[in-house]
């Protein structure tokens, strides 16, 4: 072994005796409601895929369409030759479809965090965060120079103390995630907005796990609540629901201009080849033209979350497809996990640093594409699982 890296190799040694070192575990399939693990064909629980579009017909379709007529790659940053006009139509489309005036792409929707929150803050400015935001809003935030300020999980009263303690600010950004990606919780956005309204704030929210999953075909979170035209930044990514990759900012075109000179990740990276960026374009028609994908889905949620609580197990708070599994001990969870994985499973065990310490998971997630049938079988493997390891 090459020396220079034993500090981490002891570390990662610590991990494998406490029972908290994973490996990457390789799909022999493509990613849809039963994959193939190991030569074994089990029930996917563990993918962002909602609704199946991953591998739609359309999105296949137009993604090998655009690869005939434009190649693998496009060769450049957007801002010197890699701006395609689908990449402009796809923008267009977005912008359209949350209500908007502008959108703008990244590479994923980590990036666009990272993008939008280094770019717009200065350090007379403040962020003020929930405390369970994605670890893409705490490295974009980190990556300002702004002060930063954090209220407690969804709690209005102490979002409204933080407000109060920031007047002296030039500008106040207050972020959120929609649908919080490990407890399936949405946020209480029309009482954030009334907030920011009052203390003259602007209002972020990261819908990843809410674009095509909640609001008017899929549109999000803003319009579940009918806040359109209410809050100032939405980002999402085009890899959960949407099925494809990427990430993307819907807001005024004063920001999106602003953006496209100054965001670092959009003036630094290549853009989208023509197979990711046709596919996007063809998920959202999808998204308007397909609502009973979505319905199927709510459909799914309620019939997997009633049977889980049956079980007699802890779903937290959850109010969305993302449903955890609560079982406290971190190892007992990634026992859980593969004793799942053995009997026809795959849900991925989720412990510290991902969530907090005491509250390790399994995390699972429906899609449109599971029929009843997957997920009975799916709910018997919880139950024989979770008896056997006693957490049920």
């Amino acid at each position: 072994m090459m020396k220079g890296f034993e500090y981490l190799q002891a570390e990662l040694d610590d991990m494998k005796g406490n029972g908290t070192f994973r490996q990457l575990i390789p799909l022999e399939s493509e990613q849809g409601a039963k994959v193939i693990i190991g030569g074994k064909e089990v029930i996917q629980l563990s993918s962002n895929n909602y609704l199946g579009l991953t591998g739609h017909p359309r999105l296949r379709k137009a993604a090998l369409k655009a690869v005939e007529k434009y190649g693998a790659g496009t060769g450049s940053v957007r801002t010197i030759a890699g701006t395609f006009s689908m990449h402009d139509e796809l923008e267009k489309k977005l912008a359209t479809f949350k209500h908007t005036e502008a959108a703008l792409v990244f590479q994923s929707g980590f990036t666009t965090n990272q993008g939008v929150l280094s770019s717009i803050l200065t350090k007379e400015d403040v962020v003020i965060s929930d405390e369970l935001n994605h670890a893409s809003i705490i490295d974009g935030i980190r990556l300002t120079k702004a002060a930063r300020k954090v209220y407690k999980h969804v709690d209005i009263a102490d979002l409204e103390r933080v407000l109060q303690d920031s007047a002296s600010y030039r500008v106040k950004v207050i972020v959120t995630d929609g649908v919080f990606s490990m407890d399936g919780n949405i946020a209480p956005l029309p009482e954030i907005v009334e907030l920011a309204e009052k203390y003259n704030a602007l209002v972020m929210v990261d819908d990843a796990h809410a674009s095509g999953v909640l609001g008017e075909n899929g549109r999000g979170t803003v319009n579940h609540f009918g806040l359109d035209g209410r809050v100032h930044i939405q980002v999402g990514t085009l890899s959960k629901a949407v099925g494809v990759l990427g990430g993307y900012v819907a807001s005024s075109k004063t920001l999106i201009d602003y953006l496209i000179h100054k965001g670092r990740p959009f003036l630094f990276s290549t853009s989208h080849p023509p197979a990711v960026t046709a596919a996007c374009i063809e998920a959202i028609d999808v998204l308007i033209e397909e609502p009973q994908l979505i319905e199927k889905l709510w459909d799914n949620t309620k019939f997997f979350k009633d049977g889980l609580t049956k079980l007699g197990f802890n779903t937290g708070k959850s109010e969305t497809p993302v449903t955890p599994v609560v079982v406290g001990d971190e190892a007992l969870s990634h026992q859980f996990s593969d004793k799942l994985l053995e009997y026809g499973v795959f849900a991925q065990g989720i412990a510290f640093p991902t969530v907090a310490k005491g509250l390790a998971r399994v995390r699972t997630i429906v899609t449109a594409e599971h029929s009843k049938d997957d997920l009975q079988k799916a709910l018997d493997i919880f139950e024989k699982a979770g008896k056997e390891l006693n957490i049920i």
